[in-house]
Formats: structure tokens, C-alpha cells, sequence
């Protein structure tokens, strides 16, 4: 007898609820009929399912999303980095005490208290005719994040070295959902033997029909829920072993969306907007923003990340803040908004050489004009960097470019042999925007803050600053 074992899966949908409503009605069809033919069926989810910068997200702290992953009838989920880094520590550890399906994640530790209940490094299940699938989990070891919210993280081949040999010997087949990235899910596929199939995440790539390496089968959707995966799997029951394994990136975008969870995603994001109505500040005069241009919205918030590392200089992208602030009060919703991304405030170490470096390009056209996609970035283009802390003279080229003349501190010229503290958002630190930053040896991460935390600060502070003028 051969028996067929489905699984569906997401991966990387970042919060883009738009396309839930259509995945969600979609996998109800399939349920539908795998329940009339009698199959064995799992939906999983493979992390970064949460994502700050979506108001449903952040009023409930992710807690809303795993209520829509126990609405749909989810399985499993493996934790994405946006799970993991995102998220203060108590509230990953409270995140999933609802959850009606099973966390895997092999390599996250908790080293303040005993691991959350609810995190397992893999689970067993039985298919209707017994055949046993094993589900281990691993995510992305960004090491330093991890360990200053307090948690640990494993290389994730480490872990295979030691688990892979005893889920094996209680499994038929092995499922890895892998928030690794593609080069170390093709790693894995070369170095081990009996990992059936890969699910990949993390590094947003697609494969539209699986890829084979060795004995698995990798599979991969993309990101933000354009296109769901399916993954079938062939077992005969004489042979004791897999006779077909097919994998399927399917699109959602022309799928019928399910209007239950439309209202379930609608309700969802109306509780959360109440959780965001707390009062922060109160301002006179509308805030405006310009992505090209210095405002005083910006050099203020700019002073403030200067402040808030207590650097030498600061550094921040315009781009970063996404709407006007309006006058009156200020809640946590109009942060939010203005500026959604899920980045920290960090401090690098600089050389005066490397710091005129930094200064140079920043202020190159084709810098501010990048379409940054990724590392915590949710807006739309780099722009004008604005600096405090340091004055820097500019000239404009007859090519329209932005050259830079003279940058001097205190009004004494950057000594390229010492070293500085730079204040900035940790974007930079990653990547290729800023080799001197990414390459710096010595960094400071401000967490669970994020942007916006400082964002709220500097307004505070200039609330209290007109205030003390009025009297």
C-alpha cells in the first residue's frame, strides 16, 4: 500500500496580512477534501509570521498572530528571527502560551529561567496509517541579539550533530523547517543524510517546483504570503520507504480570499489600535517630514539617538520616519506609524578615517536615493542622512553631487587616527550600506528598544523643553 502525506506550510509573511484571508481559505479547501479521501495533512508555519511593523503586531505583541495560526489550524511553527530579536524578552516567552499548535525550535535556550513550555526542539507525529514524521526546527543564530535579550542560540549544525541521529531513530520520515537562509538549507542538504524535506525561510528566496540535493527535497515560498508551499509525500508501506517527494510554491494572489478571516484580521487589528491609544506627547504645531531634506523633526530625533547611546556624533536616515506627525496628542499609534520599523539604536566604534568615510557617501546621491529592501527597513528609500554632534561643510558639484569639504567636532578637525562613538540604527551595521560600520569591532546593541522608543523620547523631551519656555 502506498499512503499520501501532505503538508502546507507559510514562511515569511512579515505581518502582510492582505494575503491571510486567501492562504487561510485556500488550505480550508484542502482540509476539505483530504478529510473525504482520509489523508494525513499538517499546516506549519516556518517563523517570521510576526512582524512589528503592522499594528495588529505590535498592540498584542505578536499575540494576535498565533491567534490567527490557531484559527487557521496550524500544526506547527518554527521561530523566525522576527520572533526571536524583536520581542523583549519576557514577551517571547510569553508568546505562544495559547498556541494550539506545536513550537519547534532546536537551538534557542533560555538562560535567565527553565525554556518556555512551549518551545520543544522537535515533535513526532503519526500519519493515519502510522507512518511516523518527525518535525525538527532551527533559526537564523544571531548570536549577540540573542544573548542580550537572554536567550541562547546554537550554531544549528551543532544541533544536528547531536539530534539529528536520535529523531531519526523514532521517525520515518524527517521534516526541517529551517529559518536559515538558502546556502545553509543546501549545506545541510549535502551534509546529512535522512532529512527528507527542507523547508526553507529567512533569505526570501523561491522555489517555484523543489530543489533536490541529495536525499532532500528543498522547498521555498518567497515572502509576505505571495505564494503558499505544498509538499507531497509518497510512502509505501511495503518497501518501508519514500517512493515520491514533490514540492510546490503555489500563488496566491488570483486565490479567493475567506471572508471569516477577513473579520477575524479586521477585529484583530481594531483591538490592537486600542492597545496603541496611550498618550505620549502633545505638540502645538504639526511635524512635518521630508526625505531629502533636514527637518527639525528629524536633527531633533537625531540628537536625541546621540543622547539615548551617549556617542560622540549620531547618525540617522530621513527616511526612516514614514508620515507627518500632526499637532495635538500623540499616541502610541501615531509612533507607530511614522515609524514602524523593527530596528535598534546601536553605538559603533569608528576611526576618525573611517567616521570622513561614512560621512562621504552618506551624503553621495546615490546613497540617499537607495531603495533599501530588508534589515529592519520597512520605508521606501534611504534619503538625506542627518548627523549631530559634528558639523560638516558641503559644497554642490556642478554634477549636482554633494561634496563633502570639512567635517569638524567641537570645531576642531576629525583626527583620523581616534577613535569615535557613532549613534545610529543597527541597519547599518549589516550588509554592504557601510563596510566600515558592518566591519567595526566594536558595537553596542540597545535592546528590546527600537526606533521608535527613541523616536517617542525626543519628543517628549521637546514637549517639556516649550513647556519650561511658556513660563
Amino acid at each position: 500500500m502506498k499512503e499520501k502525506i501532505f503538508l502546507y506550510y507559510t514562511s515569511d509573511l512579515h505581518s502582510h496580512f492582505e494575503n491571510w484571508p486567501q492562504i487561510v481559505g485556500y488550505f480550508n479547501q484542502r482540509k476539505k477534501l483530504h478529510h473525504i479521501n482520509e489523508e494525513s495533512f499538517w499546516l506549519l508555519d516556518n517563523g517570521d509570521h510576526v512582524d512589528r511593523f503592522h499594528p495588529l503586531t505590535e498592540g498584542l505583541m505578536g499575540k494576535g498572530n498565533v491567534e490567527l495560526l490557531n484559527e487557521a489550524g496550524y500544526s506547527f511553527a518554527n521561530l523566525g528571527n522576527n520572533e526571536g530579536i524583536t520581542l523583549s524578552y519576557d514577551d517571547l516567552y510569553s508568546l505562544y502560551d495559547k498556541a494550539d499548535f506545536e513550537i519547534v525550535c532546536a537551538n534557542l535556550h533560555s538562560q535567565k529561567t527553565a525554556q518556555p513550555h512551549w518551545l520543544k526542539p522537535y515533535k513526532v507525529v503519526q500519519s493515519k496509517h502510522g507512518v511516523k514524521i518527525g518535525v525538527i526546527g532551527l533559526t537564523a543564530p544571531f548570536e549577540t541579539f540573542y544573548r542580550l535579550l537572554g536567550w541562547s542560540i546554537d550554531s544549528p549544525f551543532d544541533v544536528l550533530d547531536q539530534l539529528l541521529e536520535e529523531v531519526q531513530g523514532q521517525a520515518d520520515i524527517i521534516v526541517l523547517l529551517s529559518h536559515l537562509g538558502m546556502y545553509d538549507d543546501e549545506e545541510i542538504a549535502k551534509r546529512y543524510r535522512g532529512i527528507d524535506v527542507i523547508i526553507g525561510g529567512h533569505t526570501h528566496h523561491l522555489f517555484q517546483n523543489g530543489e533536490i540535493t541529495n536525499e532532500s527535497i528543498l522547498t521555498a515560498v518567497g515572502k509576505h504570503g505571495t505564494h503558499l508551499g505544498e509538499v507531497l509525500i509518497e510512502w509505501d508501506h511495503g518497501t518501508q520507504s519514500i517512493t515520491n517527494k514533490e514540492a510546490y510554491a503555489v500563488p496566491t494572489e488570483n486565490m479567493k480570499k475567506d471572508n471569516i478571516v477577513i473579520k477575524q484580521v479586521e477585529d484583530k487589528r481594531r483591538h490592537a489600535v486600542e492597545h496603541l491609544q496611550t498618550p505620549l506627547a502633545s505638540i502645538e504645531q504639526p511635524l512635518k517630514i521630508a526625505w531629502f531634506k533636514e527637518t527639525p523633526l528629524m536633527k531633533q530625533f537625531t540628537e536625541e539617538m546621540q543622547n539615548w547611546t551617549d556617542a560622540d556624533l549620531a547618525m540617522l536616515n530621513s527616511g526612516v520616519l514614514l508620515d507627518h506627525i500632526h499637532s495635538g496628542e500623540i499616541t502610541l499609534e501615531d509612533i507607530h506609524r511614522i515609524c514602524p520599523h523593527p530596528m535598534n539604536p546601536c553605538k559603533v566604534e569608528l576611526f576618525g578615517d573611517e567616521l570622513l568615510e561614512v560621512i562621504r557617501v552618506a551624503h553621495t546621491k546615490k546613497f540617499t536615493e537607495i531603495r533599501l529592501k530588508g534589515l529592519g527597513f520597512r520605508g521606501e528609500v534611504i534619503g538625506k542622512m542627518v548627523f549631530s554632534g559634528v558639523e560638516i561643510e558641503t559644497e554642490e558639484g556642478s554634477d549636482g553631487e554633494i561634496h563633502v569639504r570639512d567635517v569638524r567636532m567641537n570645531g576642531k578637525a576629525i583626527d583620523k587616527k581616534r577613535a569615535y562613538s557613532l549613534g545610529t540604527a543597527d541597519t547599518f551595521t549589516f550588509g554592504r550600506l557601510f563596510p566600515e560600520i558592518a566591519y567595526a569591532k566594536n558595537k553596542k546593541y540597545y535592546m528590546p528598544e527600537l526606533l521608535r522608543d527613541v523616536l517617542a523620547q525626543s519628543l517628549r523631551s521637546s514637549c517639556k523643553e516649550e513647556r519650561s519656555t511658556h513660563f
